[in-house]
């Protein structure tokens, strides 16, 4: 049993999806929190890749190049109090990976097949012993497609730029008007793409966020993963 007195066997995998600015990776490290998870931080891992092949001056389009370094990279999260930090050979790089210039360039490699593979393969290897919230943008269709809950998590493009604004407006000066314009375009770069489009799995919860706080959010995700275990033990 764990230290909320769940049995381990009754630990199952949460798959949470969803569009950029959805504020899921909040909501999902508060998840895990709540049920004594693990949180996989998938985007952060993109954004990570991301951020190096930016400083090594590899481009999207070289795409042998983007592969080889992903292939041979060491990725690390390690989970904190408020935030989980991510390593790339050692390196913290979490400080860096949330910057305009990386938003701005995630979905070009994002999209890469090879990136995709590698890191899909490095999730699937955290989620084996069950117990783990996973957020991103194909998760439940693609990376965990037997997540036992699915949550497609979204609010306006609006409301998803004004969180974002709120995010970033101490550390990089930027308009509303172009988060906006920016999380539309990023919407379309995801749903468009080849590669594990950004799309709602048949058997996902739609959570709309628009009109909910972090807090509604959180009890929300939690009282479906509950619910699901509950109604597990009643079938045994």
């Amino acid at each position: 049993m764990d230290r909320q007195g769940t049995h381990i066997n009754d630990r199952i995998n949460v798959a949470i999806d969803g569009p950029a600015g959805a504020g899921k990776s909040t909501v999902a490290r508060l998840v895990a929190q709540k049920l004594s998870y693990i949180y996989v931080d998938t985007g952060a891992m993109y954004r990570a890749v991301t951020w190096y092949m930016i400083r090594e001056g590899i481009s999207p389009e070289n795409y042998d190049k983007v592969c080889q370094k992903v292939h041979d990279m060491v990725i690390e999260l390690i989970p904190e109090k408020d935030v989980q930090k991510v390593l790339i050979n050692g390196e913290d790089v979490t400080p860096h990976i949330r910057s305009l210039q990386v938003n701005g360039l995630v979905s070009q490699y994002s999209k890469i097949e090879g990136v995709r593979s590698r890191l899909s393969h490095l999730q699937r290897q955290m989620a084996l012993r069950k117990g783990v919230v996973m957020d991103g943008r194909d998760i439940g269709t693609t990376v965990l497609p037997d997540a036992e809950v699915k949550i497609f998590m979204t609010a306006s493009v609006e409301e998803r730029a004004l969180r974002r604004y709120m995010e970033l407006r101490e550390a990089e000066v930027v308009s509303l008007q172009q988060l906006e314009k920016d999380i539309a375009a990023r919407d379309r770069l995801d749903e468009g793409r080849e590669i594990s489009p950004l799309r709602r799995a048949e058997d996902a919860i739609l959570l709309d966020t628009t009109s909910m706080d972090i807090h509604q959010a959180v009890e929300a995700i939690v009282s479906h993963c509950r619910s699901h275990v509950d109604g597990e033990r009643n079938h045994l």
